[in-house]
């Protein structure tokens, strides 16, 4: 799926850091979907005397396509809800999510319980294209 793990899809964002994480966080309210946190790691680690490259966890999604996964699977919930990372890769920022269908194989979940997970690759596509 990527050169850099083949679970996880990653693409190149034309904007920076920041304004991604923005543009991210207005579609997903657009959406309908619910920021459960931004978690700014790079921030973090300068709390902790540490350096990091620009990188921020957007956690996501709508109780509506989580729970019935979470329902007939509970370990599910370890990779829900849905999850961005926006970070700097040498001067490219860059969006890196957890494939739908790595997470369908991983638990054994059936095509209509993941189906709503998927549009993770619209947003994405939208989010750095737009």
């Amino acid at each position: 799926m990527n050169e850099l793990h083949p679970d996880y899809v990653t693409k190149d964002s034309p904007r920076s850091v920041p304004a991604t994480v923005a543009r991210f966080t207005e579609l997903i309210i657009q959406h309908g979907m619910t920021i459960f946190a931004a978690i700014d790691q790079a921030a973090a680690a300068r709390d902790a005397g540490l350096e990091l490259r620009e990188t921020v966890l957007i956690l996501f999604g709508n109780p509506k396509a989580g729970t019935p996964i979470m329902d007939a699977e509970p370990l599910a919930a370890l990779d829900l809800p849905l999850k961005l990372l926006v970070w700097d890769d040498e001067g490219r920022t860059r969006v890196t999510y957890l494939s739908p269908a790595v997470l369908a194989a991983r638990y054994g979940l059936p095509g209509t319980l993941i189906a709503p997970l998927a549009g993770i690759e619209t947003l994405v596509d939208t989010a750095l294209t737009d």
